[in-house]
């Protein structure tokens, strides 16, 4: 180690032991308590997956190709939040809008076969889920 190095880490140190000193690490959020995520495999995008789940981003995060077939799974399940079926066809002709648009643009993101839906599937399925709920 060169004499700067040892020079470095030792003000490191001391302001360390100063911060200690001064009680700057005590009680902080999260004392003894594990770590999260120290059960799961490691991941090396582990950071971006924490950043989505945190700031919420869901389907936003994903390259448009992806997240209209996430969409597309949602509506075939009947995830609309609509209270009418007239939203909920509005809502699949805007999706099916959408994937058309995404046919005559450029691929981004990774190549997915995106097929238009049924409207009435699509209502079918918002029907039997607002059944469920009830």
């Amino acid at each position: 180690m060169s004499d700067w190095q040892s020079r470095h880490e030792s003000l490191i140190d001391q302001q360390i032991r100063a911060a200690e000193a001064r009680g700057e690490f005590d009680n902080l959020p999260g004392a003894g308590k594990p770590l999260a995520g120290l059960d799961k495999p490691y991941s090396e995008d582990w950071w971006l997956r924490e950043l989505a789940e945190r700031e919420n981003l869901g389907r936003y995060a994903l390259p448009p190709s992806l997240a209209l077939r996430r969409e597309a799974q949602e509506l075939r399940a009947g995830a609309v939040d609509s209270r009418s079926e007239a939203a909920v066809r509005a809502t699949v002709a805007d999706y099916n809008e959408r994937v058309l648009e995404s046919r005559r643009k450029p691929l981004v993101g990774p190549p997915v076969v995106l097929v238009e839906l049924d409207a009435d599937e699509v209502v079918q399925a918002w029907r039997e889920r607002i059944g469920r709920d009830r």
